[in-house]
């Protein structure tokens, strides 16, 4: 009765209304396109809006898969960017270990991680290009690459990547001066094909000494390595071969060992310039009692394939060595592409990229450079004097009281590091301390732009090019990508110091770099570490502390459990001397 009365209703709706008639015509006639229309209408709209969202990312372009990009891509965790990755090599190389690599003590796949492995990240769409740069076009925001891939797969191919933001951190090459015979004759110990060459040719050296047809003059000359360089690279590798010829090798080849001589070549007075002068002192006295030979003073003039020649600096004498191997180990150079891009933006006769304290490279607003490829040039306060004094001055009278500057002091202190070193070299408590200590003989209750300057004059002496190390690259990409994940944010909120020549404030920080522990190993399991607040520690103790810091320091759990291995294996069996 229900169903009849629902029915009947519906027939009375269509009699008194005939338009719903010929809707329910036109319905059946459409096949319900109508209704698939009205339903289909959100969702063209959603997905439109997907893809505008999509194309609203914008793309960061990031050079080099080395200590200063593996270390953005780690931190970078904002999924609102586009990123793409392009390197040569497609793995993370832990280079503090490359000595290790030369000589057995550590295998050469422990020290490395797939970049595929690093950026596979949840939330954050990281694209890889295995390709090496050779042109960055800032007017036109694209890089372009060359593929790296062997020729039988199609040879090198070159593209374009356009970007939003560029972050380079590709690093240097090493630096050979131009010296005559270098590039053909010596080994580099900068990437891992080059501690593979070294440790295949060690092993040859040995091999060819052991043939009963060499003599003895020449099995001297196959056995004499040479180092140059006295810098922890050198200093290592040094103290790594020592330790393989008298712990390994002397076991396995010993009719030629008496003829193994180590040479170490150094240009300046001291190996290890960097460090306190009693680590310098203890790691030549170390190697004297060793036996390796450390030449100060000498400057490697020309090397041929036998022969390696010097210039003594004392005396102006060139002198000739032969050898077996030499390991060249003396520093950095810049890059070919990364010198054409200084000569395009105008920063010609540099060492490096000069940025300015948040890393971007000066005179491009979107191109960041970290790592050795790049140097922080620190703005002087001499330079922005007038202008430190003018915004402390907020009542325009020229003269200027302590009270006056409890403002800006803070953002002195920040915008200038130089300040605080310089503070903490002459044991003054703040800022105050030295405005007080300036007017110490001028009765003046208030200070002027004169007494000022005076009072500033010298902290500009404090300033120094940060080293070219892993911490200050690893530092410099985790620093920028938190800037970028926080680039909104601060764009509302800008967090930095003052900007003493406009208006507001910097969005923020600018970079600090932090020093920890530099490290020293010197062989026989003793290592030399340099400490914050110049504290030293020497010896095998400190071994086991430089153990457990690179062990902490590597990449992932994978490689900390390889290198570990690999050094219960070395304590346990000794090192590999195959030629593989």
């Amino acid at each position: 009765m229900r169903g009849y009365t629902f029915y009947q209703k519906v027939s009375n709706s269509f009699q008194d209304h005939q338009w719903l008639s010929k809707l329910a015509i036109l319905f059946a006639v459409s096949g319900g396109s109508l209704a698939s229309s009205s339903v289909t209408r959100p969702l063209q709209s959603t997905y439109a809006d997907t893809v505008h969202e999509i194309d609203k990312k914008k793309k960061v372009v990031v050079l080099g898969s080395g200590w200063a990009g593996t270390s953005f891509l780690k931190n970078l965790k904002d999924p609102s960017y586009e990123v793409e990755l392009v390197s040569p090599r497609n793995y993370f190389t832990f280079t503090p270990l490359l000595p290790s690599v030369t000589c057995g003590t550590v295998e050469a796949r422990s020290i490395v991680e797939p970049v595929r492995n690093i950026v596979k990240k949840k939330g954050l769409r990281v694209q890889y290009r295995e390709a090496e740069c050779i042109k960055i076009d800032a007017a036109n925001k694209k890089v372009y690459c060359r593929s790296r891939q062997d020729s039988n797969l199609g040879g090198e191919e070159e593209f374009s990547v356009d970007y939003d933001h560029l972050v380079i951190g590709i690093g240097a090459q090493a630096n050979t001066f131009n010296t005559p015979g270098v590039e053909e004759n010596c080994h580099l110990l900068k990437e891992i094909e080059d501690v593979l060459r070294i440790r295949r040719t060690v092993i040859d050296c040995f091999e060819r000494a052991s043939l009963p047809i060499i003599s003895d003059e020449e099995r001297k000359r196959i056995l004499n390595f040479v180092v140059v360089g006295g810098g922890p690279t050198g200093v290592e590798f040094a103290a790594e071969l020592h330790d393989f010829v008298i712990e390994d090798l002397a076991k396995l080849y010993p009719t030629v060992k008496k003829y193994v001589k180590i040479t170490l070549f150094e240009a300046a007075d001291h190996i290890l310039n960097m460090f306190d002068k009693r680590i310098t002192a203890f790691a030549e006295e170390k190697f004297q009692r060793d036996g390796i030979q450390v030449k100060t003073g000498s400057m490697v003039v020309k090397v041929t394939d036998k022969e390696i020649y010097t210039r003594e600096r004392g005396t102006g004498e060139i002198q000739s060595m032969p050898y077996g191997m030499v390991v060249w180990s003396t520093g950095i150079g810049t890059r070919p592409v990364i010198k054409d891009f200084m000569k395009q933006i105008g920063q010609t006769n540099r060492r490096a990229l000069a940025t300015d304290e948040w890393l971007r490279v000066e005179g491009c607003r979107d191109i960041y450079a970290l790592g050795d490829c790049a140097t922080i040039n620190q703005r002087r306060v001499m330079e922005d004097i007038m202008t430190i004094f003018s915004k402390a001055d907020k009542r325009q009278t020229g003269k200027l009281s302590l009270n006056d500057f409890k403002d800006v002091i803070n953002d002195i202190c920040e915008r200038y590091p130089q300040v605080e070193i310089y503070l903490k070299r002459k044991q003054l408590k703040d800022f105050a301390d030295l405005l007080k200590k300036s007017r110490a003989n001028d009765q003046k209750e208030n200070i002027d732009i004169e007494m000022f300057t005076v009072a500033l004059s010298e902290v500009d002496a404090q300033m120094k090019n940060l080293p070219a190390t892993a911490q200050v690259a690893a530092q410099q990409g985790a620093y920028l990508a938190n800037c970028f994940n926080r680039m909104e944010e601060c764009e509302k909120n800008p967090e930095g110091p003052l900007r003493f020549r406009g208006s507001g404030r910097h969005r923020f920080h600018p970079f600090r770099y932090k020093h920890f522990t530099q490290f020293a190993p010197l062989g026989g399991e003793q290592t030399a570490a340099q400490l914050p607040g110049d504290w030293i520690s020497v010896g095998h103790s400190t071994q086991w502390l430089w153990y457990s810091v690179y062990a902490s320091k590597l990449v992932s759990w994978r490689t900390r459990v390889l290198v570990i291995v690999d050094w219960i294996r070395q304590s346990t069996f000794g090192r590999d001397s195959s030629r593989i």
